[in-house]
């Protein structure tokens, strides 16, 4: 059985003999299945953090590749740090998904020229809860960033606005998170009422 590992920049590697996997995740699995991780920030008013990549009109969640010796949980903490300059004592773990999400690439996207072929992401996705200002954002602070800029929107609002081949995987992922993500508005307003 061969499993092929890629890291971030698509470099390739095979292992012929050995099952090569990291944390548990082969990085690219026998299905082409790219190991990924998700992010959904939350804030004190039950918004979520929703942002713009960079130069384009697409608007998602930060996610991102699982490097080489990571576990999904450091992968997430180099991609807050990346993406949106956040840094783990700025935000709290509330929840991750139980299980790895799938979504497939549209034919168009898939890059046929590389080895192994990657179809798709699995991903594992987390809840965090921002702890710090706004402020403590910085999306330009790499020298390649990921997006320009973002904006706190409601709940569900972006399984409606996500590319349609993320659609199903953000449905679960908030439907999922729900139980535990809505509650922190709920709470807040009673405390803004009283």
């Amino acid at each position: 059985m061969s499993v092929f590992i890629c890291s971030k920049r698509q470099i390739v590697e095979e292992s012929k003999h050995k099952l090569n996997i990291y944390s548990g995740v082969p990085v690219i699995d026998a299905d082409g299945y790219r190991a990924n991780v998700g992010i959904v920030i939350i804030n004190d008013r039950g918004q979520v953090f929703w942002a713009r990549r960079y130069g384009q009109h697409s608007w998602q969640f930060p996610q991102g590749g699982v490097d080489d010796g990571e576990s999904a949980e450091q992968t997430m903490y180099r991609e807050l740090y990346e993406e949106v300059g956040l840094k783990p004592e700025h935000v709290k773990i509330v929840a991750s998904t139980k299980h790895w999400l799938r979504y497939k690439l549209p034919k168009r996207l898939i890059r046929h020229d590389s080895k192994p072929v990657c179809i798709g992401q699995k991903q594992k996705w987390f809840l965090l809860k921002l702890t710090s200002p706004d402020s403590a954002v910085n999306l330009l602070h790499s020298g390649h960033p990921e997006f320009d800029d973002f904006r706190w929107v409601s709940y569900w609002y972006p399984v409606r606005q996500v590319v349609s081949f993320k659609r199903e995987v953000y449905r679960k992922v908030m439907k999922e998170f729900a139980p535990v993500a809505l509650p922190f508005h709920r709470h807040d307003r009673r405390k803004r009422r009283g």
